[in-house]
């Protein structure tokens, strides 16, 4: 019989994929979807990234960031300005044109989330955000520490890259 705690892992799957398959629903109301919507609000929160540093924070490989990326410029929504101290390096900027998509897109995802926390009073919203913020630092520090379990057990993986 599972346990409450393991029940936990399910649930949190099951509304993550939800989510997704919600967003990526209400997005191709203005054209978009979840991906290039995700691309668009982590620019808006943070200009001036760089390529690498976005695949990363969206847990995107950097080839299907680079075809995101292709197609928001293409639509003139973001831009890539060459970064002054590494000729190799573009930065990312969200162009004018971007701002009233990202703003339709940002009340579309408050409409979204108040659909979907419907029935949760803001006493435990606040709780849920606080908790999860909690289990998001205790799997980052998991991960660092198999990391380095795994690097510690096997030398030559110190040369090479680990995957968590």
């Amino acid at each position: 019989m599972p346990t409450v705690k393991k029940e936990i892992a399910f649930l949190l799957n099951d509304v993550a994929r939800l989510m997704k398959t919600y967003a990526d629903q209400t997005a191709r109301r203005y054209g978009a979807t979840r991906a290039q919507w995700a691309v668009l609000s982590r620019l808006n929160r943070s200009e001036g990234l760089k390529q690498s540093e976005l695949a990363e924070l969206l847990d995107l490989q950097p080839i299907s960031l680079t075809r995101l990326l292709d197609r928001l410029a293409e639509n003139e929504l973001i831009e890539r300005r060459p970064d002054p101290n590494d000729r190799r390096v573009n930065r990312l900027y969200l162009t004018p044109a971007a701002r009233p998509l990202l703003d339709q897109l940002t009340a579309l995802g408050e409409d979204l989330m108040a659909e979907v926390l419907e029935g949760v009073d803001d006493k435990s919203v606040s709780r849920l955000h606080a908790d999860l913020g909690v289990m998001r630092e205790n799997l980052r520090a998991a991960i660092g520490r198999s990391t380095t379990q795994v690097q510690s057990q096997d030398p030559q993986l110190t040369a090479r890259k680990v995957a968590p």
